[in-house]
């Protein structure tokens, strides 16, 4: 895999054109592990196999690979792809593997968990990607997508304003109908430096909406609401 990208992919706005930069978000974004934990608490991973799709650079695999007896990544960018690569080339239960939500690379019923997040803008339109979680997950294995709750919290506000069509009431319809359950979290952006706070506002967001941002907005936390989708095969 070079710096092609899987056919059928998606483009991201964000972590495809400034991978870096993600990178600081992705320290910033959950300090405090909350998603982890209500993770954890529907489905303890310990010595299971675990999928992470959509896994970007692989920020996620590691802490994975701490508790599970082996970890898969799927990556639809080649030079995310090659990063995560690179990420976890010590650790030698965990493999990253090039391929799309909705074209998942692995036999049926071959993971216990599997996660994606912030993957696939999920939500109407995403079905043969929740087809493909349905496929790969094991029975009595569980599948979670982290995903923003646009209805509250400042990022939340932050994200009606970039997306106004988004109706975060017809999400959630769509989740409930597609038989997943949710768990709102409240978590939190926090920066070690007002600098890092403002370079991922600006890949987050369009030029003069991000400039708005953050000209009302002082400090470097963001408070941040999710939800974790799940569902029980």
């Amino acid at each position: 895999m070079t710096g092609q990208r899987v056919r059928g992919a998606i483009p991201s706005p964000n972590i495809w054109g400034a991978p870096e930069v993600y990178e600081t978000e992705n320290r910033a974004v959950d300090p405090d592990g909350v998603i982890e934990a209500a993770m954890a608490a529907r489905h303890d991973w310990s010595g299971q196999r675990v999928l992470d799709l959509g896994c970007g650079t692989g920020f996620h695999l590691p802490g994975f690979a701490e508790r599970a007896a082996s970890v898969v990544g799927v990556e639809p960018h080649g030079p995310l792809l090659l990063r995560a690569q690179a990420r976890v080339a010590g650790l030698g239960t965990v493999q990253v593997l090039a391929g799309t939500a909705q074209a998942v690379p692995l036999a049926a019923a071959s993971v216990d968990v599997a996660q994606a997040r912030w993957a696939y803008f999920f939500g109407p339109g995403c079905e043969p990607g929740l087809a493909e979680l349905a496929r790969v997950v094991r029975p009595g294995g569980t599948a979670f997508v982290i995903d923003n709750d646009a209805s509250r919290s400042t990022f939340g506000g932050w994200f009606r304003r970039s997306l106004p069509r988004y109706d975060p009431v017809a999400v959630q319809r769509f989740w409930t109908r597609q038989g997943w359950q949710r768990e709102p979290l409240d978590l939190r952006w926090s920066f070690a430096a007002r600098a890092d706070l403002e370079a991922v506002v600006r890949i987050e967001f369009a030029p003069d909406l991000a400039d708005e941002l953050l000209a009302g907005h002082a400090g470097t936390e963001v408070d941040y609401a999710v939800n974790l989708w799940w569902q029980r095969f």
